[in-house]
């Protein structure tokens, strides 16, 4: 069993046992959980398991790692741009996201996860990152690490494997694993190089029982928006459709 915090109240507990974290540190880390789960309320990794448990994990996880409270906090939004929704109906970075990014979680932050955002993490683009680690800027090279944090929890408790089967592919793709633990490694943390090493091999080793997997899972996140939602949006879409209007899905 993995120690990294599943829920809000986990990790709150972990920052405020650890050293070096303060108050003010805390007051971003409550208010930046609250900006996520208003982002990715209904969303789920192609596991079935919550985004926000994800999330959570790998701020755990750079937690452990005794990392800056801002990448604490990046690691804890890393996916909003990417899987968030803003209300705008779009994926991707844009002015007014980073604005309300900024002002939830400050500067530092924002720019955290723009740039994680923006780190193409393809096995071509891993093998090119490997090769130029040391000639990164700083901030660049804690967007790695924050990038290695999330590898990590995806392989947590198997994950990969419960996923559709390009995600499951993931888990005995050897080269690109390897450049993961040698950049952990390179950037200094032996011990995320040893986590990451147990569970790559945990997963590759795994016998799955095929009564625990879900039919045609998915490899990639998805939005499972409430019935009760569900009722109301046919509901609008009968009405605009007796008046001859249209229907907006906002959904997605």
């Amino acid at each position: 069993m993995h120690p990294y915090a599943q829920t809000n109240i986990q990790l709150f507990n972990q920052l405020h046992r650890s050293a070096g974290y303060g108050a003010a540190d805390l007051e971003s880390a409550v208010s930046s959980y609250q900006l996520a789960i208003s982002l990715l309320t209904g969303r789920f990794r192609a596991s079935g398991k919550t985004f926000i448990a994800h999330l959570v994990g790998t701020a755990s996880i750079l937690a452990s790692l005794r990392v800056s409270a801002p990448m604490v906090v990046a690691g804890l939004l890393h996916a909003v741009y990417s899987a968030g929704d803003f209300g705008d109906g779009r994926t991707g970075v844009t002015d007014a996201k980073r604005e309300r990014v900024r002002a939830v979680a400050g500067k530092r932050v924002e720019e955290y996860v723009s740039r994680y955002e923006a780190l193409s993490w393809s096995d071509e683009t891993i093998r090119t990152v490997s090769g130029g680690l040391e000639s990164l800027a700083a901030i660049d090279r804690d967007v790695v690490l924050i990038r290695l944090a999330n590898e990590l929890e995806e392989f947590l408790d198997l994950g990969l494997r419960y996923g559709g089967e390009q995600k499951r592919l993931r888990t005995s793709a050897t080269g690109r694993c390897r450049s993961m633990v040698a950049m952990a490694q390179r950037l200094g943390y032996t011990g995320l190089a040893d986590e990451l090493t147990k569970a790559i091999d945990e997963s590759a080793r795994a016998t799955m029982q095929p009564e625990l997997l879900t039919p045609h899972a998915p490899n990639a996140s998805f939005l499972l928006a409430p019935q009760s939602y569900q009722r109301l949006k046919d509901s609008l879409a009968s009405r605009l459709a007796a008046r001859g209007e249209p229907a907006r899905d906002r959904s997605k």
